[in-house]
């Protein structure tokens, strides 16, 4: 039998699916910056813009949505040498890719601002401005939390949602100030000054996405400097994950967007709560744990009391004792009446040898010379003898002697 078999055959949306997968897979093209020249730039009635890059030998179809259309201000136009950033992905239905553009920048602009930016950054670096070990930790449990920014941008709002959903407990105080043009940098230096003398714990310096023209006050030297000097600590959020400022690194801590330096700026009242319900779990587990091994310990103390307790032995010893006297009292009652018998008995005896009561009956006692005599032989005939009788006695003299049983 033949198991040979065709190689895999793909439709045309797998493969375009696919290649898509395998795009968005590689992190370069999921953060890239591509220049060249702007053409076929048209904006839709949807509000989304679509255009070409091209330079001398290629070019590139790309797209910016809407959302990101009205964040970047001024829009570029045909003919503009730009520098776009985005992704790069498939557009399934064409099987084409392209380029998915977050933001413009014009390219000779972008290229003497960034030389500036260099210059600036690499100064205070050298001043060690940047330092980790003169950052200033964050307050774990901020109660008073300043916010710098324009208060009619969507940074503000972004900012508020975080804060009540993380952390309702922090009080909020708005600092408003301007966050883009010429005249921002000392505004929004007078801003941070004024919510630092407030007695907020932090300060959050935000405002959302734009060109680099856009966030070029955010890289002014004196505010930048400005930052190191704040009783409370400075967390900024300035632009998107790609922006970077000079206020970035003279700052306590560095977030990438407005919503993130949030974040970063307060615990999560889920976690907390969490948190405490655990540890007070583990202090009831813990209690319960200890007052059931004290009290298996009291009740084994308890046991070996009673064993060891005078109490008991006290009590058996008197049981002994009442035992003991029982025993005594019915010996001595019974001693009693066996002496109250035999006396009885002896009285009786006694009453029975009583010579007066043997006179009495008819016996009498026969002296010899004051002697008491039983036998024949001590009185002889011619003994004189006196004769004791119940009421007096006699004397006689022995006329003849005879033994009983003999003539």
């Amino acid at each position: 039998m033949d198991t040979s078999h065709d190689d895999d055959v793909y439709t045309v949306s797998l493969l375009s699916a696919y290649l898509k997968r395998l795009f968005e897979s590689v992190p370069a093209l999921k953060n890239i910056w591509v220049e060249g020249e702007l053409s076929n730039f048209k904006k839709h009635s949807s509000g989304h813009v679509y255009f070409t890059l091209k330079d001398d030998s290629s070019q590139l179809a790309g797209v910016m949505f809407r959302g990101d259309a009205a964040k970047q201000g001024t829009l570029p136009k045909h003919g503009d040498m730009v520098r776009a950033h985005g992704r790069i992905s498939i557009y399934e239905p064409q099987g084409q890719y392209q380029l998915y553009c977050d933001r413009f920048q014009p390219l000779e602009a972008a290229g003497d601002l960034h030389t500036q930016f260099v210059a600036l950054w690499n100064k205070l670096e050298t001043e060690g401005l940047f330092a980790p070990e003169t950052k200033r930790p964050i307050p774990v449990l901020p109660r008073r939390i300043g916010i710098v920014t324009s208060p009619t941008g969507a940074a503000l709002q972004d900012v508020l949602n975080i804060l009540r959903r993380r952390y309702p407990l922090g009080e909020v105080i708005l600092s408003p100030t301007v966050v883009q043009g010429e005249s921002a940098p000392p505004q929004i230096m007078e801003a941070i000054r004024r919510v630092d003398g407030a007695g907020v714990d932090v300060i959050l310096l935000v405002r959302g996405g734009g060109s680099m023209e856009d966030l070029w006050c955010f890289n002014n030297e004196a505010l930048a400097r400005l930052l190191r000097t704040t009783r409370a600590p400075v967390v900024t959020g300035v632009g998107h994950e790609i922006d970077r400022t000079l206020v970035d690194g003279t700052a306590d801590r560095y977030a990438p967007t407005p919503s993130a330096a949030a974040e970063l700026s307060t615990p999560d009242v889920a976690v907390l709560r969490a948190s405490l319900d655990a540890g007070r779990a583990r202090v009831r587990a813990l209690v319960e744990g200890t007052l059931s091994e004290r009290e298996e310990r009291l009740g084994e103390a308890t046991r070996l009391l009673r064993l060891l307790s005078p109490t008991g032995a006290i009590r058996t010893h008197r049981q002994r004792v009442d035992d003991a006297v029982t025993r005594l009292a019915k010996a001595m009652r019974a001693a009693l009446e066996g002496r109250r018998t035999q006396l009885g008995q002896e009285r009786r005896a006694l009453e029975l040898a009583n010579p007066d009561n043997l006179l009495k009956r008819g016996y009498a006692v026969v002296l010899r010379e004051g002697r008491r005599i039983s036998r024949v032989e001590d009185a002889p005939p011619g003994t004189q003898i006196t004769l004791h009788l119940s009421d007096g006695h006699l004397t006689a003299t022995v006329e003849a002697a005879k033994h009983e049983g003999k003539v």
